[in-house]
């Protein structure tokens, strides 16, 4: 079913799902889905609806027109969009596949529902795989020493494909501050639980030499300081004395697959508010 997806965040106060139900309700609109969250702690509230668009008499400028008067009225920070409208994805890897190939498969099973204009990686391994799925693979690679020009041929290609979010699928390269900057709250980051207690290399080394009990993953959005953006989805696996290093690393993966498809669903759906360094969201 096609849908208008409605999200607010605006500063608390009394009426506000009132006058946005009562909005809707003039116009017919159908709600198939509604989520509020009052955060007590900084005063905000957050609102995610989705209308049936068949319900409606105006398309999204017809709406954006129509509600503008309710959103200043309460200050709100709002957008709309239309579920058939398929956002664009840029992936980024690097040498290992599995978040690469699990999204690739989601995308391809149409579990994912948004387009793939290309990958981009600073390895060519993984070419053979991409291209499979018919999606043009551009190999960047990075000189450690100048790497500049390798992140200005990045942001070209981000932009000559008309993206709408970029996801480092284990991209194994931190981008300069001026990229986070330029797609602040576009670009999705996957790393494992152990930062910052075991950095560098062999993690899970690391970790099963400390007996580690739990290995989880975090997903979020990249910000300027290496991995402490706002974050979209966390999850965690169980592990024992029993499990070898190389059955920590398996686990690590999976974990990894599930967060980054999870993060990346969520914000393919417009159920992320960002508010400061926090996230809200209407899973």
């Amino acid at each position: 079913m096609r849908t208008f997806r409605l999200v607010i965040a605006c500063p608390d106060g009394v009426g506000i799902v009132a006058k946005v139900s009562n909005f809707l309700a003039t116009y017919n609109g159908w709600i198939t889905e509604a989520s509020h969250h009052s955060d007590n702690q900084s005063g905000w509230f957050f609102m995610r609806h989705e209308i049936r668009a068949d319900s409606l008499p105006f398309d999204l400028d017809g709406f954006r027109q129509a509600f503008a008067p309710i959103a200043r009225e309460f200050s709100m920070e709002w957008r709309i969009t239309d579920s058939e409208v398929k956002k664009r994805v840029v992936l980024m890897a690097s040498r290992d596949s599995h978040c690469l190939a699990d999204l690739l498969h989601r995308w391809h099973s149409g579990e994912l529902d948004c387009e793939i204009p290309c990958v981009i990686a600073n390895h060519d391994d993984l070419r053979s795989m991409v291209e499979w799925h018919g999606i043009p693979y551009f190999h960047v690679p990075v000189d450690p020493k100048n790497k500049q020009p390798a992140f200005d041929e990045v942001s070209r290609l981000v932009e000559e494909h008309n993206a709408d979010t970029v996801v480092l699928a284990r991209y194994m390269q931190i981008l300069p501050p001026e990229l986070c900057q330029r797609y602040a709250h576009q670009v999705i980051n996957i790393h494992h639980s152990f930062l910052p207690s075991f950095v560098g290399a062999k993690p899970y080394h690391q970790a099963s030499l400390r007996g580690v009990k739990l290995i989880g993953a975090t997903c979020h959005y990249v910000t300027e300081e290496l991995d402490a953006g706002p974050i979209i989805e966390q999850d965690v696996v169980r592990v024992t004395h029993r499990d070898s290093v190389e059955d920590m690393v398996r686990l690590g993966k999976d974990v990894e697959k599930m967060v980054l498809s999870r993060g990346l669903r969520y914000h393919l759906e417009d159920r992320v508010l960002v508010h400061d360094n926090k996230t809200v969201v209407f899973d």
